[in-house]
Parts: structure tokens; sequence; C-alpha cells
């Protein structure tokens, strides 16, 4: 563990948030522990989503390079570093994903829809942005604590005994936490 400094922003702060705010301000023995600390999990996200052994060893380094170049977006009081690193494994796990995905060319795609189908597509994005700003309103009007559980469950892929290790709370409070924070989105989604 790193030292607490007074000039190392971690006052009032757990172990794992003052790592990335470490990070944050440059500090290569920082990253080394926040990597030493998360791959596992962070790569175990990646496994369950990739099947390629070579992309997944890629994309967990993609991980956390982009974790040491953005760590000064990570914000305490919004998420947990395990959260926010998660958050970056699914989105590159993702890209991976699509970039790698068969595509027609891009003649035969204009070739074969009709300005119908083309408008469908874009009347579905539209919507698709639109439920996901939606749902992250939602998500903000849980608790901290519900939010967490639930990103950590359907996001991060943890059973509900890591979620409870992580949170360091009791298991029965994981399951009732996803629980009620499923629920009350649905309530707000207006899902039956």
């Amino acid at each position: 563990m790193i030292p607490n400094r007074s000039s190392e922003p971690s006052d009032g702060y757990t172990p794992d948030e003052a790592l990335v705010l470490q990070v944050a301000r440059g500090n290569e023995a920082a990253f080394e522990q926040l990597y030493d600390r998360f791959a596992p999990q962070v790569f175990g996200l990646v496994s369950r989503l990739l099947s390629d052994e070579g992309h997944k060893e890629e994309v967990t380094q993609k991980i956390f390079v982009d974790a040491w170049q953005h760590a000064a977006s990570f914000d305490p009081r919004r998420t947990t570093a395990l959260t926010w690193l998660l958050t970056i494994a699914h989105r590159c796990a993702v890209d991976q994903i699509h970039s790698t995905s068969q595509r027609p060319e891009p003649d035969l795609i204009i070739d074969a829809r009709t300005p119908q189908e083309s408008d469908h597509r874009l009347e579905d994005g539209a919507v698709f942005q639109n439920e996901g700003e939606r749902m992250t309103t939602a998500l903000r009007q849980l608790t901290k604590a519900q939010r967490e559980a639930i990103q950590l469950a359907y996001f991060g892929g943890l059973t509900h005994c890591e979620i409870a290790e992580h949170l360091q709370i009791p298991v029965d409070t994981v399951q009732s936490g996803i629980r009620d924070g499923m629920k009350k989105l649905r309530d707000l989604m207006g899902v039956a």
C-alpha cells in the first residue's frame, strides 16, 4: 500500500479510491498497485465478453492504458475504483467485439438497404440513445449502495459474494440492495 502523505489526495477516501487519485497525479507506483489490485477482475470481465485469448490480453492492456490516461476523470463521489475500471473494461471489450465483427462491404450495405430501412435504423438508434439516457437518469436516483451493487453485478459480472467482499458488506445486504434497486429502476423506467 502506498503510504498516506499530506501531498497525496487520499484523505477521506478508500485505499482503492486513493490509488486512482494518485494515478491521476502521475504516480507510477500507484498505477502498478492499481494494476495488481484489479487486473484479475478486469481480465475476468473481459474473458466473459471475448473468446479470443489474444484479444483478451490486448484489451486488458488497453483498459489499463485508458485508466492511466483518464484517471483524472475518476470521481470518487460518483463511483468506486472497481466500478470505474469495469466500466472502462466493458466499453473496451464491446469496442473490440464491434471492431472484429464481420461486416459486409460498404457498397453492399448501401445497395442492400432501401431508404425506409435506413430511416428505421436511424430511428432505432435514436430510441436506443434515449433509453440509455433514461437509464442513466434512473440509476442516479438509486442509493449509492444500490447503484454500485447493480453496476458490479450487471456490468462487472461479479457474483453477490464478490460484490459483498468488494463493498465490505454482508451478502444479504447486496442481495436486497440489488432486488430493491432493480424494483426502483423498473418503476422509474415504467417497466412492468
